[in-house]
């Protein structure tokens, strides 16, 4: 069992809280999490993108200039590739990114890539992440008080809260999760939770990452 030291808001230490070993032994590789990391990628990506072929773009039906004598190279429609306005070979259509990843490979790579940031201390433990309105300048000095004022900042919550989202929304650097468990969950504005649970990605882009109390236990409870 480790201790991680708990901050208040105003970055004064409150306690101490228990980590199991799930979340401070790496036990997985680089290539665990490679193919993690790529899988996540990929899986982001919408794979609308699309061209026109020769057959698809409007206008050509007719031959631009007659067969011989003319000293030019032969054409048949002004829309093939290799002209202008003309259509696009083998060019991108439609298509699913999408990599699959067993359960137990992700769950292993979340955890490889969680101990590895609080062997390195860089996740700060909060006692409580709330606001009694959305506030930007609150949420810029919560972060400067407990010593994660850093290029990249990942804040961890219990469930989503809209207050908080919309306080942290508009700092460029910080992006927000939910624990693991929270997915799903209903927040306390009584609506469907808009922030997803935090992946191998977020915790390996972040330079800090900011937990409230109750996501670390929620954290824990899911990966037990």
């Amino acid at each position: 069992m480790a201790t991680l030291k708990v901050l208040d808001s105003e970055g004064k230490a409150k306690g101490q809280a228990k980590v199991s070993e799930s979340l401070t032994v790496t036990d997985a590789g680089l290539g665990v999490l490679h193919r993690v990391v790529v899988a996540e990628e990929a899986n982001r990506r919408q794979g609308t993108h699309s061209t026109k072929t020769r057959a698809e773009v409007r206008g050509g039906g007719r031959k631009p200039f007659r067969q011989k004598k003319t000293g030019r190279a032969r054409q048949g429609s002004i829309r093939a590739p290799h002209l202008t306005h003309g259509g696009v070979a083998h060019g991108p259509k439609p298509r699913s990114y999408h990599k699959k990843v067993n359960r137990k490979e992700r769950r292993l790579a979340l955890r490889t890539a969680f101990a590895s940031r609080v062997e390195g201390g860089d996740v700060i433990v909060v006692d409580r992440i709330e606001f009694e309105i959305p506030k930007t300048r609150d949420a810029r000095v919560l972060l400067e008080k407990v010593g994660a004022s850093a290029r990249r900042v990942l804040v961890v919550l219990p469930e989503c809260d809209d207050t908080v989202l919309k306080s942290f929304r508009n700092l460029p650097n910080v992006v927000v999760r939910t624990a693991p468990s929270a997915e799903g969950k209903v927040g306390k504005e009584g609506k469907a939770s808009r922030a997803q649970p935090f992946s191998t990605r977020d915790l390996l882009l972040a330079h800090k990452i900011v937990v409230a109390k109750d996501a670390l236990k929620a954290i824990e409870e899911a990966w037990s």
